[in-house]
């Protein structure tokens, strides 16, 4: 078997380099599917689009209903942040 010369040496140490640096890194938690989030998700979304077609005789009740579901929609849309950040979730599909 023949010494590896330089020329050899160069790709192997890049290599080992690469693999060093990568085993350094934090691992990241995987975002898990949040079925029941996402579909609250979306019957949000659909309840606030009906309210923005509905009339708007309603005393303010409308418009306070409005902003309710728009702090609905941005509580959801931070607890799925908050779960896929620290592990959360639950099964997958």
């Amino acid at each position: 078997m023949t010494e590896p010369s330089r020329r050899d040496l160069g790709p192997l140490a890049l290599g080992g380099l690469a693999v060093a640096a990568l085993s350094t890194l934090p691992a990241l938690p995987a975002a898990a599917y949040q079925g029941n989030m996402e579909r609250s998700l979306s019957a949000l979304y659909s309840a606030l689009a009906s309210l923005r077609e509905a009339t708007p005789n309603k005393g303010g009740y409308r418009e306070r209903a409005i902003d309710l579901i728009r702090q609905a929609i941005g509580e959801v849309e931070a607890g799925i942040a908050f779960a896929d950040e620290h592990g959360g979730g639950g099964p997958t599909p």
